[in-house]
């Protein structure tokens, strides 16, 4: 697992709130399309500067392209980006404070100690 670009992918969908709106309505086409602009560019969007060597194994793309973090943490992405990115996508679609920490909590019940390792 490319654990660092997983993470890059989820912390930089989360600090966007057009591409979190964008991610939510249109996942596997966002992570497309993130994957051929974003993935690869060094230390800003402005620099031009690139490199070509990451990408996203087959098992990450599809965990990213159907929102499933439970997936994403097993396979090592950092627990606390999958945590935001996730409140963030689908928090309004519970009626009560929290009510998804608890779905994502629930979904991960099964995931004892020791955790995935989360090094990239």
């Amino acid at each position: 697992m490319s654990r660092y670009l997983v993470d890059k992918f989820l912390y930089t969908v989360d600090r966007d709130p057009e591409l979190v709106a964008r991610y939510r309505v249109d996942p596997r086409g966002t992570v497309e399309w993130w994957e051929r602009e974003r993935a690869n560019r060094v230390l800003n969007l402005h620099s031009g500067e690139a490199t070509t060597w990451l990408g996203f194994s087959d098992e990450e793309r599809e965990a990213l392209a159907t929102h499933d973090y439970v997936r994403l943490f097993e396979l090592g992405a950092h627990h606390f980006l999958t945590l935001t990115l996730f409140i963030a996508l689908f928090e309004h679609d519970y009626e009560e404070p929290l009510g998804f920490q608890r779905e994502y909590a629930r979904r991960l019940s099964h995931v004892r100690l020791p955790y995935p390792d989360i090094s990239t």
